[in-house]
């Protein structure tokens, strides 16, 4: 994926994202917002990619979406989190509907962490492990329509 050119246009759901590869970058990254932001635009339309959250944070996530009071629905993390974060965010952002994606590799080990950061107490909205394949950017066409299904990737999701 290093091929990726620096800037992906992609359309879904009647809009456009324009996102631009950084320097540090992987290409599987910048695939990865593309993804998400396409499978969960239907369900949060105001979703944006690369963007701080309004009230002071440690962390920033790759995609999010935020509701009428500028607090987070939902919080998309593409690639590598640790522990310490998972664990922060998950606790944090109780009624945040968080994705954490991966690319090409085994899911078990992240689901592990996720298993173990969890909060003791109820989470009122769900958290959802993507595992998207070697070749998913084959959903991509070449005029940059996403077109990505449920079946095109592996899913675990805790309620």
């Amino acid at each position: 994926m290093d091929y990726l050119r620096r800037k992906l246009t992609v359309r879904a759901q009647g809009q456009s994202l324009v996102l631009i590869k950084r320097p540090i970058e992987s290409g599987e990254h910048v695939l990865q917002k593309a993804l998400l932001w396409a499978l969960y635009l239907p369900r949060y339309p105001n979703l944006r990619v690369e963007v701080e959250l309004p009230q002071p944070s440690r962390y920033k996530p790759d995609l999010l979406a935020l509701d009428r009071q500028d607090d987070p629905v939902f919080w998309g993390e593409c690639g590598v989190v640790a522990l310490d974060k998972l664990r922060f965010l998950l606790n944090r952002y109780r009624q945040t509907h968080f994705v954490f994606s991966k690319w090409a590799t085994r899911l078990d080990p992240f689901a592990d962490l996720i298993q173990k950061a969890l909060p003791t107490n109820h989470r009122t909205a769900p958290v959802e492990l993507i595992g998207f394949p070697a070749d998913a950017d084959k959903y991509i066409g070449e005029d940059g329509a996403i077109s990505i299904a449920s079946g095109n990737f592996e899913l675990r999701r805790w309620d």
